[in-house]
C-alpha cells in the first residue's frame, strides 16, 4: 500500500459547551473538548481504575453551528475526523503546540435536551448522522454503483 491514512473515531462526553469563533466572510469554527475513558481492574489490588483522555475537537461552519445549537457539557457524541498538529507563538513569546481532531462527521448519541425532557428525541428535531461531504454523487441512497 502506497497511501497513508489519518482517521480518528471517538465516542465520548463533552467537557464543556461548544465555543464558537466567527471570521470575516461568514466562516466559523467551534471548539470543544471530548473525554474518553478507559476502565480496567488493577490485578494486584482488584481496584477499578478509570483513566480519562481529553481530545481537542474542531468543527467548521455549518457543522459548528449544529454542534453549538444541540450540544452542551456532558453530552455523548460519536465523531470521525483527522489528527492535525499546529503551533503558534504566545503573547509572552513562547512557542505553543497543540494536537486537534478536525471533525468531518458526527452523530449525537445523547443530549441534555433529550434527557431533560426524559423522552427519546424525534429524528426531525436532532440530526443523528451528519456527513458534510457529498459521497453519493446524486445517486439514490440504496442504489448500487455497479
Amino acid at each position: 500500500m502506497n497511501g497513508t491514512l489519518n482517521k480518528v473515531m471517538l465516542i465520548g462526553h463533552l467537557g464543556d459547551d461548544v465555543k464558537m469563533h466567527y471570521f470575516d466572510g461568514g466562516n466559523c469554527i467551534g471548539r470543544f473538548q471530548l473525554a474518553t475513558n478507559e476502565v480496567y481492574i488493577n490485578k494486584t489490588t482488584n481496584e477499578k481504575i478509570t483513566s480519562t483522555e481529553w481530545h481537542n475537537l474542531v468543527v467548521r461552519n455549518k457543522a459548528a453551528e449544529i454542534c453549538e445549537k444541540y450540544l452542551s457539557k456532558g453530552d455523548k457524541i460519536y465523531i470521525e475526523g483527522r489528527i492535525k498538529s499546529r503551533q503558534w507563538q504566545a503573547e509572552d513569546g513562547t512557542i505553543k503546540h497543540t494536537t486537534e481532531i478536525q471533525v468531518t462527521e458526527f452523530t449525537f448519541l445523547t443530549t441534555k435536551k433529550e434527557t431533560e425532557h426524559n423522552r427519546p428525541h424525534q429524528t426531525s428535531e436532532l440530526p443523528k448522522n451528519t456527513n458534510f461531504e457529498n459521497t453519493n454523487e446524486g445517486l439514490p441512497i440504496n442504489d448500487l454503483p455497479f
